[in-house]
């Protein structure tokens, strides 16, 4: 008797990578694509037919004419493979179909490239144009899968936690995110313009003003910036708000998503996820999204050379050091020059460097050290012999986020290795950096963000030092994604556009849509949107978030699979009163 598996049809009994040893005996019928082809002697042949789910061995008759990527039913009987032949390395590789019955359901012209592991080669462009061939390889399906497992246990814990899934609007106003949007002309209202929504910010707190209490929604969302490894026009978040909450509250039911995810895509349930100031992370990782999987932390040194007498340190407000384990054999100039040159293409005034030894340091500097500031500096980092340390001093921003990227660039290990490392980021600054033309403090997060309670006195007096009750969730050095509890007390929502220096005037033209429903009782409220495309991406072992989207754009924006994009059509641009233009610059 033949038992079936849960993906049987009617073409079908089993999957190809589901054969066993338990099915020795059985008639089965598979169905897939050919893999490879190989002779095996002058009457039979072996065929390794593929899905999704592996590979099996057929052995079919020798005159059975199907080449690489035929796709074929296979009916025969699952036996054991005969000594020699067992191949341990596929999960299927103790059987074969033998006696088999081969039907052709579509003959194929020969790919472009193997869809195999050898595709990784190939030009990614030419990947991209044969997306679909690309998304055949056991690597694409294992990342698709891993994506959907995910996306079902964020919905799955969502659910559990009394969160309700509400779909907001694709064609949006104009919001100011901090980033292009792409704009959608209007037929009926010529000369006006939707954009695509960056994020469902506006319309999620306005849930709460509506009573919903718990939304979240699986959100697509677009923004036309330059596209990178971690970075797409269009992406997936999810999306949330909850009322009535604290912070510890918005962090505790994301977490509780975000490890269900990783259980679901991992097997095993990572510790709870620790907590960090801003404040903390900028003075011992450099960054405001640290790897936590490798040391190389800042260490101060700035009462170190208190009374230094060295003029590059006498005048710094902060000095700080990294130390590379053993890289005083492994950096030879040439790559310290380099790395100087990059301290100062990040903004420092240069980079010193000091190759501990027996006796003290070897490096240009050593001569203006005295013997307590090297004995010092060796005991505050934990330097010993055929160690590196590596020592900026500037302003504190700079000096923490020179050595931040320096840390990465050294010793940052490959997002699928080592183990996986959360932490969530609290208390960043309110304001951050001031504008250019009206020397006005700019949001850190969004003109929405609530500030600290403890430091509301401080919007006159200190401005910059205004902490603010927001968060984003960090994993392997990759930001995740952010959020805030938003400010529903209007008075405090003016001091706060005062303190950017947005008028009255101005705010109502701007929010006033948004702002005046929070004047019927708008609830306490906070909320988060996390990058699925970047968890998928790290607890599938990628480097970029193209290799865990179905049809991704190039780096340049482009689809070479579907050409896009392509000029508009005349007639349909006459209908919209559009006509192209040279771009501005």
């Amino acid at each position: 008797m033949t038992d079936t598996s849960s993906h049987a049809t009617s073409m079908r009994t089993h999957l190809c990578g589901e054969l066993r040893s338990e099915h020795i005996g059985q008639t089965v019928s598979v169905c897939g694509w050919v893999g490879r082809r190989r002779e095996h002697g002058e009457h039979l042949a072996f065929v390794d037919l593929r899905d999704h789910s592996g590979i099996i061995q057929c052995v079919v008759d020798n005159d059975v004419d199907v080449r690489s990527e035929y796709v074929l039913r296979v009916t025969g009987v699952v036996r054991q493979r005969p000594e020699g032949t067992i191949n341990d390395g596929l999960p299927t590789g103790q059987v074969e179909i033998g006696d088999c019955a081969v039907e052709i359901l579509r003959q194929a012209t020969p790919p472009p490239f193997p869809i195999d592991a050898r595709a990784d080669d190939v030009d990614e462009n030419v990947r991209l144009q044969h997306r679909y061939l690309d998304l055949r390889r056991e690597r694409m399906q294992r990342n698709l899968r891993i994506r959907s497992k995910i996306n079902a246990a964020v919905r799955d814990s969502m659910h559990a936690q009394g969160f309700v899934e509400v779909e907001t609007p694709m064609l949006v106003p104009s919001t100011p995110e901090g980033a292009r949007e792409f704009l959608v002309p209007s037929r009926k209202e010529p000369g006006s313009f939707y954009a695509l929504p960056q994020s469902p910010q506006l319309f999620k707190q306005l849930l709460m003003v509506a009573g919903v209490d718990r939304y979240y929604q699986m959100a697509r969302c677009l923004r036309d910036e330059d596209l990178r490894a971690d970075r797409q026009y269009e992406f997936m978040q999810l999306d949330m708000e909850m009322s009535f909450v604290t912070q510890d509250d918005v962090l505790d039911a994301v977490s509780e998503a975000v490890l269900a995810a990783a259980e679901a895509a991992t097997g095993e349930r990572p510790a709870p996820i620790e907590r960090m100031s801003w404040h903390d992370a900028m003075n011992r990782f450099g960054v405001d999204k640290p790897d936590l999987r490798f040391g190389m932390e800042l260490v101060e040194l700035t009462d170190v050379f208190a009374s230094t007498e060295f003029k590059a340190f006498a005048s710094a407000r902060t000095i700080k050091g990294i130390r590379v384990d053993g890289g005083a054999d492994e950096f030879g100039r040439n790559q310290l020059d380099k790395l100087t040159d990059r301290a100062k293409s990040l903004g420092a005034k240069g980079l010193v460097w000091l190759k501990c030894t027996d006796d003290g340091f070897d490096s240009p500097v050593a001569k203006f050290l005295s013997d307590d500031e090297v004995a010092a500096v060796k005991a505050e980092m934990g330097a010993e012999t055929g160690d590196l340390v590596l020592v900026v001093a500037d302003e504190w921003e700079t000096t923490c986020e020179v050595l931040g990227v320096l840390r990465n660039d050294i010793g940052r290990p490959p997002v699928h290795e080592g183990p996986y490392r959360y932490v969530w980021i609290v208390e960043f600054p309110l304001f951050v950096g001031h504008d250019k033309e009206t020397g006005a403090p700019k949001s850190g997060h969004h003109p929405f963000t609530m500030p600290h309670p403890d430091d509301v006195d401080k919007f006159e007096t200190d401005p910059m030092a205004v902490r603010s009750i927001a968060y984003d969730l960090v994993l392997n050095g990759w930001e995740l994604g952010s959020g805030s509890i938003r400010i529903h007390e209007p008075a405090l929502q003016r001091k706060v556009f005062r303190a950017l220096g947005i008028t009255e005037e101005a705010a109502e033209r701007k929010f006033g849509f948004f702002l005046n429903p929070f004047e019927y009782g708008a609830p306490p409220h906070g909320g988060f949107a996390f990058g699925l495309d970047r968890l998928v991406a790290v607890l599938a072992g990628e480097e970029n978030i193209r290799e865990v989207i179905a049809f991704p754009k190039t780096q340049s924006g482009a689809d070479p699979m579907t050409n896009s994009p392509i000029a508009g059509d005349p007639a349909a641009m006459a209908e919209l009163g559009l006509k192209i233009l040279p771009p501005s610059t």
